[in-house]
């Protein structure tokens, strides 16, 4: 329990990551200056010289003035995000989404309820905080009823919406995000780099169905036999649960099927919008986002009209308008990151850091496997500390994706790898902004318990989860498959 006071504290202790940004973007400037001065230059694999730029002189400054705008609108990761989270955030804040969720669990069978309960965890990622707010309590009260204990649900559904964050049959709100921060990065070696957002597809759908027989096997092997003999508090379930429109739902899922159903066949039908070869991938992947709007923006719309939710344009704004509210941090975040990236990458300092990186890991000759490896162990281990994804990932991008690429290694494998280091750990972390959720369930039907009760239960999973995640990885490379569309294995200089 020290360890993890510890944690706790030296995490708090911690600025906002806007703040970090912020000091970044100093430290930055004031490198600029001293690199420069000392005349330290290097060549890159085109043979061309790399000048480390003052940031700290007039035309430094002037620059930096004058692009901040820019560097703010043309900010990958920003648009993307902002135009995905506007139809998932609906169909979550009308209830589709969660009504989805609930209805399917329901309705499982006892035999089946872990497995499918740490599968619908590990799907709904795609619905915001609904797997927290939703799945979780609800879990808890089915296991109770199936005449299991209630902290055994808890543990399933946390690990599942949680540790098992990155994984998903459908592109979520994360992949544009990281594939943004990813593109950057790699575009300090090769400009005209494009990271498609369906780059780590195919592995995250193969995720999906081995973390959740992982889970299954952990949960019955493990962690029941752990939580058996805990006693808990005997308190009367409610059973008088908000009734679903079924109605609304049963509408909703058609056109979600529809418009499934819909892209699918103008993707692979002649003469069609999405047929054929676009810019840099095929037509489909490069408009996957505006696609992930509308499949999740027509249902949530239908569940929010017959469910009542939404009785007219007045009331679909403000839904909309909270969904960018809550999308307010992120906007806030991304300023910042924005002026650090693009100030990292003007002064030269990032080419130059990934030429001499990659010039230092190919002189270690180490194999690319244990290289990964490692990366994922200091990605789950800084998880521990620093809770917000897309703000870790701001700062390792612009370091390691073009580090990486010098050895061979392709920014999609990185993203890839930091994906699994960054979500193995969310489970264990005092850090996760969720977690007192878990505490309030678990004090529910556990009297005394705290953090160190949720670290001891939820353990088991982050160790397997790393261990079988890794694994995983490491077959998908010996087998030498594409991560997704667009998502190679590795990068040729």
């Amino acid at each position: 329990m020290k360890l993890l006071d510890s944690i706790q504290k030296l995490g708090n202790r911690l600025p906002d990551p806007s703040v970090l940004f912020i000091f970044g973007t100093i430290l930055v400037f004031i490198l600029s200056m001293i690199i420069s001065e000392l005349d330290i230059t290097t060549t890159s694999a085109a043979s061309s010289e790399v000048i480390i730029n003052n940031l700290l002189t007039s035309h430094g400054i002037w620059w930096f003035l004058s692009s901040m705008v820019d560097n703010f609108i043309s900010f990958p990761p920003l648009g993307i995000v902002l135009v995905g989270m506007l139809g998932i955030g609906l169909a979550e804040k009308t209830g589709f989404l969660p009504a989805l969720l609930k209805f399917i669990t329901i309705r499982t069978h006892e035999c089946l309820l872990t497995p499918m309960v740490m599968f619908l965890g590990i799907l709904s990622s795609i619905a915001l905080d609904a797997g927290y707010v939703v799945l979780i309590p609800l879990a808890a009260s089915l296991y109770l009823t199936a005449g299991r204990s209630p902290l055994l649900g808890i543990a399933v559904a946390f690990a599942g919406v949680s540790a098992g964050f990155s994984a998903n049959l459908f592109i979520t709100a994360l992949d544009p995000l990281l594939a943004g921060f990813t593109q950057l990065g790699a575009q300090i070696i090769e400009p005209s780099y494009v990271v498609a957002v369906t780059a780590n597809w195919w592995f995250m759908i193969a995720s999906t169905i081995v973390l959740t027989l992982t889970g299954w096997y952990v949960t019955e092997k493990i962690a029941a036999p752990l939580i058996a003999n805990t006693p808990i508090i005997k308190i009367k379930e409610n059973n008088k649960s908000e009734k679903t429109n079924n109605k609304a739902l049963l509408f909703s899922f058609f056109a979600f099927i529809f418009l499934l159903t819909i892209f699918y066949l103008s993707v692979i039908s002649e003469n069609t919008p999405l047929f054929g070869k676009g810019e840099n991938f095929d037509r489909w992947v490069e408009v996957t986002v505006p696609l992930l709007f509308i499949i999740f923006f027509i249902p949530g719309l239908i569940f929010g009209i017959l469910s009542g939710k939404i009785k007219n344009s007045n009331d679909l704004a403000k839904i909309l308008g909270d969904v960018l509210s809550t999308l307010g941090p992120y906007i806030v975040l991304a300023f910042f990151a924005a002026q650090f990236i693009a100030a990292f990458n003007y002064s030269g300092l990032g080419h130059l850091l990934a030429i001499t990186g990659g010039e230092f890991l190919k002189n270690l000759d180490i194999e690319n496997a244990l290289l990964l490896s490692c990366f994922i162990l200091m990605a789950s281990i800084v998880n521990i500390f620093i809770g917000s994804s897309s703000a870790k990932y701001a700062f390792f991008a612009p370091v390691f994706v073009p580090m990486l690429m010098q050895i061979g290694i392709s920014p999609e494998l990185t993203q890839l790898s930091y994906r699994i280091g960054d979500s193995v750990t969310n489970v264990i972390t005092p850090m996760n902004p969720y977690m007192i959720i878990i505490l309030i369930e678990i004090k529910k039907y556990l009297k005394g318990s705290g953090l160190g009760t949720v670290i001891s239960m939820m353990l088991p999973y982050t160790i397997y989860f790393l261990i079988v995640w890794l694994v995983l990885l490491l077959f998908w490379m010996h087998m030498g498959w594409p991560l997704g569309p667009g998502g190679n294995l590795s990068y040729q200089i």
